[in-house]
């Protein structure tokens, strides 16, 4: 197909608050996904994107090989120790997807190939694996379209049979009983995909008599949970955007009780573990944005009864705790950087583990233990690939355990930076950056990645998706924008709701203030962020066309106001203190200031490359469907435009890793060709 398909335009108008909208497009959503008409259309682009990229020479492939070549003939994960009994995963070169172990008492068991689950599927993915407490059973979540609407899978680890398969649309996760003859699971909603139900299954009996134990008639709160650091519990979060409660079930109780442990406020967000004696909160109270952590007994969970453990410091935020027997961990962040720092339950004396690179990524994993004697954490930095690491509690000896094998490559020869760009409001914005040592960076391609929503974070980590860009001379910039949380609940408060143009501005600001600084070649400038990232691109580019040579805007939600106008819409209701409620005239006349299907305009647009996936539930195919006709109908520039839709897939693609690489080349690929391109 040599030239872009142009759909039919069918006049819609959109009007609130005596404002009208009008989408020509608006047709392309179909949400059964059966509308021959769209399907052919979506087919159409996919040609032509594949006829521009052989007319182009693209050479994607050549990207994908480099990636084999970093990968090990087989890849063996961290061993996790529980109760005497380890579990890993291993993954060999060929293989799509991971085999799952199990090893007691040296003897090394296969308990899951999920090569051999996804055989002759189109599209598979699993949830977490989970043994059972008596470590006979298994239990896992199964995707087959890309909806992340999980059933729940039985395996019996002594016969290796599938003992049972709960299609339940589920979220994911499950956790088990203390007798491990039964699971509780939470369920989405079939139209909204909320998280809003709590159900309890047993084994061997029908879905239908699944045991509803709560459900959340609200539907701005998701529901979340996971087991406390006792195992006693079943800890239930009921969240929305600036506030939740937690609700507690005794795993070992008989009934299905749920006691409430401190009730919904607003604009109050709390989280909970305990310990033997007691519960440890994590509480953002009386405006305390950055978080102070508290404790209080057992028997009296009233918040007259927390006691301050951790003062909240306005500098450095609060991000997650874990309890052992004699000291606390906290997983802080001060100047956008993580810190890990140990405190002693009765002294509270601190020791700060600290760390050597300037931009780098930390947190706690794998900590089965209350009573263990060491912890162990991830480490990793847009150099050195991930590792872990465990410490000692009380002599503070620190080994390595294990580490990401990447063949070929060698730490010493990339150079990581860390510094602040001003924007254009006086705020200080940090970019982590990354390079082959030897460059010249005033000439070098810049690539800049940002995403700055939800609180959501883009670690420093080792980034094996971008190492050939950056082997071929790129500048890899991670900008940290307002709307993430790297520096603080103001961060992201600051990039959210009616200050959202912050986001933009901010990652606009960072590139001009990296070029400024002699970063980066200003005529082979590239951009690239996906879903909420992707809103990130189509704003700037309507801000400043000119600016970039060339976006990667990954499943986009670029629709902003339409979407939010529409409860319909999977987990619309959820993110109205994120983006803001249409249905109020000064949060309408917000969004559509920014929103960038709403603000494209006759432009002289940077080449454009949107992916998406058609089972999309996180944001809808027809948001990008839409998004790029309009988009090409108003460049004013020629440059290309292009739409690459998985016809079978979810919002990260296709599933595999070897697949996925493949479509990462794809991308990558499109940058790699126009930075070759002459100035």
């Amino acid at each position: 197909m040599k030239k872009p398909p142009i759909p039919k335009k069918i006049k819609k108008i959109l009007k609130a608050h005596g404002d009208e909208r009008i989408d020509y497009y608006y047709w392309l959503r179909d949400d059964k996904r059966k509308n021959k008409e769209i399907l052919k259309y979506l087919r159409d682009e996919n040609r032509y994107t594949h006829y521009w990229y052989k007319k182009n020479k693209v050479g994607s492939n050549k990207i994908f090989e480099k990636y084999k070549k970093s990968l090990p003939k087989v890849e063996e994960s961290y061993k996790k120790h529980i109760d005497g009994y380890d579990y890993f995963s291993s993954i060999s070169i060929s293989d799509e997807y991971p085999k799952y172990y199990q090893l007691y008492k040296k003897r090394k068991k296969l308990i899951l190939d999920i090569n051999k689950l996804a055989r002759n599927k189109k599209y598979y993915d699993i949830s977490k694996v989970q043994p059972s407490d008596n470590h006979s059973l298994l239990a896992f979540g199964e995707d087959e379209t890309g909806r992340r609407e999980y059933s729940i899978v039985i395996k019996d680890l002594k016969t290796g049979k599938l003992l049972e398969k709960n299609t339940c649309s589920a979220a994911g996760g499950i956790i088990w009983n203390s007798s491990s003859d039964g699971y509780f699971y939470l369920k989405k909603d079939p139209d909204t995909l909320i998280t809003n139900s709590l159900y309890f299954h047993k084994l061997g009996t029908s879905s239908k008599a699944d045991k509803l134990i709560y459900k959340e008639n609200d539907n701005q709160y998701s529901l979340g949970f996971f087991k406390s650091r006792t195992k006693k519990y079943l800890l239930l979060d009921i969240s929305k955007t600036e506030s939740n409660e937690f609700r507690i079930l005794d795993l070992e109780a008989e009934n299905f009780d749920l006691q409430c442990f401190h009730r919904r406020s607003k604009e109050h967000r709390y989280y909970i573990d305990d310990t033997p004696e007691e519960f440890f909160i994590l509480s953002n109270k009386k405006n305390q944005k950055n978080f102070a952590l508290y404790k209080t007994d057992k028997k009296n969970t009233h918040e007259n009864n927390w006691k301050i453990f951790i003062q909240h410091n306005k500098k450095e935020l609060i991000e997650n705790f874990i309890c052992f027997e004699d000291y606390v961990i906290l997983e802080t962040r001060k100047n956008g950087l993580p810190l890990l720092t140990q405190v002693h339950k009765n002294t509270k004396n601190k020791s700060i583990i600290k760390f050597d690179d300037p931009a780098y990524s930390v947190e706690l994993v794998n900590n089965v233990g209350y009573k263990s004697k060491t912890f162990t954490f991830a480490y990793s930095s847009l150099r050195t690939p991930a590792a872990i690491f465990s410490q000692n509690l009380y002599s503070q000896k620190r080994k390595k355990i294990w580490q990401q094998n990447i063949l070929n490559h060698k730490e010493k020869d990339y150079e990581i930076k860390r510094l602040f760009v001003k924007a254009r409001d006086g705020t200080k914005v940090p970019i982590s950056l990354v390079f082959k040592k030897g460059i010249n960076l005033k000439k070098a391609p810049l690539l800049q990645y940002g995403y700055g929503s939800y609180g959501s974070i883009i670690e420093p980590s080792f980034k094996l998706s971008f190492m050939p860009l950056i082997d071929q001379g790129f500048v890899f910039a991670i900008a940290h924008i307002r709307g993430g949380q790297d520096l603080g609940q103001d961060w992201y408060d600051q990039g959210r709701m009616l200050k959202k143009m912050n986001t933009f501005t901010d990652f606009i600001d960072c590139t001009k203030g990296l070029i400024k600084k002699e970063i980066g070649n200003n005529k082979k400038t590239f951009a690239m962020g996906g879903s909420a990232g992707g809103l990130l691109m189509g704003a700037i580019i309507n801000m400043e066309p000119e600016l970039y040579k060339g976006v990667v805007s990954a499943v986009p939600f670029v629709d902003v106001l339409t979407t939010m106008s529409d409860e319909s819409i999977p987990l619309t209701t959820f993110e109205y203190k994120e983006w803001g409620n249409p249905a109020k005239k000064r949060e309408y006349l917000y969004m559509k200031k920014y929103s960038p299907y709403d603000n494209i305009d006759l432009n002289p647009y940077p080449s454009v490359l949107v992916t998406s996936s058609l089972y999309d539930s996180q944001v809808q195919y027809f948001e990008p469907a839409k998004y790029v006709p309009k988009l090409r109908e108003y460049s004013t520039s020629g440059n290309p435009i292009l739409l690459k839709m998985n016809m079978i897939g979810g919002h990260a693609g296709k599933s595999g890793r070897l697949e996925s690489l493949k479509e990462t080349s794809e991308e990558l690929g499109f940058l790699v060709n126009l930075s070759e391109q002459g100035d």
